[in-house]
């Protein structure tokens, strides 16, 4: 258990945002597939999905991207681009392939449990996703939620803005299994959000109801690349200790 503690702790150090790689080195297209792997594996709300992740790897369709990426070196310089996107417009899909794996399970008549999961994603995901241009279902959301809070603890659904944060963190966590996943294969990555997401999504033919959560760049970084020391601030002043 503590060589795995140790190798994580490895791991960890070794990610760095490192803003110029070394073009001569090339990183092999089965490094960033067995990340994006990782990536899928990530934890995310109601297992839902709701993800979509753009691997560029043609040269034009990169030099395309860096200029979108406002020219960042982490950019112009990478081997590989990853577009990490929020699909918020698929949970009906998503939710009829997470009911339908329940189903398949299922050789006879649902337990209580299968039951219940089953009732999750035909009913429960309907109200936590569905919205409507008049913001009706959004109402209803804060009303069952109200009512319901009144006398125990509730999940307080909101409105498209919940829908929105809940659908970019899953995303987040994903982006970050895929940069530790570089960093284990001892190669570098840097997480970018300055880019012009309209052209972007232009690029890559994207729906309205997607967004751009983030793009990493990956390659070899050097050692300009890393602007100075690691900061953050004290343990102490972020982690609350409640006993």
């Amino acid at each position: 258990m503590q060589n795995r503690q140790d190798l994580f702790d490895s791991i960890i150090n070794r990610r760095r945002s490192n803003r110029r790689f070394d073009t001569n080195i090339s990183v092999l297209d089965s490094v960033i597939e067995k990340a994006l792997q990782h990536a899928i594996l990530a934890p995310n709300s109601s297992n839902m999905q709701c993800w979509e992740f753009y691997w560029i790897r043609a040269a034009d369709e990169k030099k395309e991207m860096a200029a979108y990426c406002l020219g960042q070196g982490a950019a112009t310089t990478a081997q590989h681009l990853v577009v990490f996107v929020t699909r918020q417009d698929l949970w009906k899909k998503r939710a009829r392939w997470n009911y339908e794996r329940i189903k398949e399970g299922i050789p006879g008549e649902p337990t209580k449990q299968q039951q219940r999961g089953l009732d999750y994603y035909k009913k429960l995901m309907p109200l936590a996703y569905a919205s409507d241009w008049l913001g009706i279902l959004s109402l209803v959301r804060r009303t069952i939620s109200f009512f319901g809070g009144l006398q125990k603890p509730f999940m307080r659904f909101g409105g498209k803005a919940d829908q929105r944060i809940t659908v970019h963190k899953s995303c987040a966590l994903a982006a970050e299994n895929f940069m530790l996943s570089i960093a284990a294969a001892d190669f570098d990555t840097c997480p970018m959000e300055g880019f012009d997401a309209k052209r972007v999504k232009k690029a890559l033919d994207l729906p309205y109801g997607a967004e751009i959560n983030m793009i990493i760049g990956v390659g070899k970084g050097t050692e300009q690349g890393v602007w100075g020391p690691r900061n953050r601030v004290p343990f102490n002043e972020v982690v609350k200790i409640v006993d």
